[in-house]
């Protein structure tokens, strides 16, 4: 690994800290090195602002001057609030900017590593390229495909159950545990209406000494969730959108009362719910549920990997076992959907895919 790779690799793990955090904006680190030496260090803030280019570039400071400055994506060519990143570096006298990956955004695009060069400066890009997009897919994908990167999560018994024989419990508290942690890296938390019926769930990270929590999104066609269920409730500290397609004034007005945005998309069309979404700057996506929700997803091609918690002490279950080893092996086949690792955590077993785009 050349300095260039392990400064960008360094900038890479920054940028990992932002993620769930910086919506709408993506998770971007950036590094600042004179001499071989690091002067200055950031992400891009949580809410999106400041950039992770000028929180480094306040904390260089005259520093700043002949360094080389390593961003994990393009440094911004617009100007809003604040001036653009590729102004700051300039105005900044860095010497030499190493660029993950180009930004896609039409706003830059291209156009902040010109701005670069013609001030004067060495640009080189493409450095851990496809670590840099891995990183910002979901913000990549909602500019490209108008939505988010999706990841459906779901705890199955051994035959690929959602349900298990009894109780409501699969999986053991080691894997609950992890998937908490796993939440905090996503923008918002999706269920089904019949979920948050039959379950009553909160969707919050509950980590010792984090605050921070997803936004928590309900696909409730009809406007069944009632005004007195744990997500409704909490939605004026933890933000809630419910998305319908009818609208029961009555309902509406109680959930707008305790603080739920009510978002409006035709029925059954998760196509337009998840334009919706990428609009409003969700940019990662976690579909939890029942089968009614996972296999829509799945039946449409609407996602981009799977977390599956299989237990390994409950073998069957109720329903229709979505997770089975038969129905995962048809969607290798049919929808390029590839095994990448899998981990006990003591009595679960942890199955990573991802497709094939």
């Amino acid at each position: 690994m050349n300095a260039d790779e392990r400064f960008m690799h360094a900038a890479l793990h920054m940028a990992g800290r932002g993620l769930g955090r910086v919506w709408p904006n993506p998770a971007v680190g950036c590094f600042i090195v004179k001499d071989n030496r690091v002067i200055a260090r950031a992400r891009t803030a949580d809410g999106g602002r400041p950039h992770a280019e000028t929180a480094a570039l306040e904390q260089a400071g005259a520093e700043a001057e002949g360094a080389t400055a390593y961003v994990t994506l393009e440094p911004c060519a617009h100007e809003g609030e604040t001036p653009s990143c590729a102004k700051a570096l300039i105005h900044a006298k860095i010497k030499k900017a190493v660029i993950g990956t180009i930004d896609p955004d039409p706003r830059t695009a291209g156009k902040g590593i010109e701005e670069l060069k013609n001030a004067g400066i060495e640009v080189v890009t493409g450095v851990l390229e496809p670590e840099c997009k891995a990183i910002n897919a979901g913000f990549i994908m909602r500019i490209i495909k108008s939505r988010p990167l999706i990841c459906l999560k779901a705890a199955c018994t051994g035959e690929g159950y959602l349900t298990p024989p009894e109780g409501r419990w699969i999986s053991g508290q080691t894997a609950l545990g992890d998937v908490h942690l796993r939440r905090r890296k996503y923008d918002a938390i999706l269920i089904g209406i019949g979920t948050a019926l039959e379950d009553d769930p909160m969707l919050t990270p509950r980590l010792p000494g984090f605050n921070d929590a997803p936004v928590r999104i309900v696909l409730d066609s009809d406007l069944r969730l009632p005004a007195t269920s744990n997500l409704a409730r909490s939605a004026g500290i933890i933000p809630l959108w419910v998305i319908y397609a009818h609208d029961r004034q009555e309902n509406a007005k109680e959930l707008e009362k305790v603080g739920a945005r009510l978002l409006k998309s035709p029925r059954h069309d998760l196509g337009a719910a998840l334009k919706l979404l990428a609009r409003e700057g969700i940019t990662r996506l976690m579909v939890e549920g029942g089968p009614t929700i996972h296999k829509a997803f799945m039946d449409a091609g609407l996602y981009d990997d799977i977390s599956l918690y299989r237990s390994r002490k409950i073998e069957s279950g109720q329903g229709e076992p979505v997770f089975s080893t038969e129905n995962l092996r048809k969607r290798v086949a049919a929808q390029g959907l590839v095994p990448l690792k899998t981990r006990e955590i003591e009595q679960d077993s942890l199955e990573i895919y991802r497709r094939k785009v």
